[in-house]
């Protein structure tokens, strides 16, 4: 079994995976009082890791800009 390598972005740990024919990422908060990104894991379907990691690092750039605003 191969070993997930996972990335910390703006506090929160992003983890891809193979799925299918392609890659999907989820990604979760680091601390208590950080939300969960409201998006299912099988809704980032992408071709290739960075594709699926670089949604995952979009959906928490935009969770945490409508937090801040």
């Amino acid at each position: 079994m191969a070993t997930k390598k996972t990335l910390e972005y703006r506090g929160y740990l992003i983890v891809p995976r193979r799925q299918w024919e392609g890659w999907c990422a989820k990604a979760y908060p680091t601390q208590a009082d950080q939300p969960f990104l409201p998006q299912s894991v099988l809704d980032t379907l992408a071709p290739v890791k960075e594709a699926a990691v670089a949604e995952a690092k979009q959906g928490i750039d935009r969770l945490l800009v409508g937090r801040s605003g």
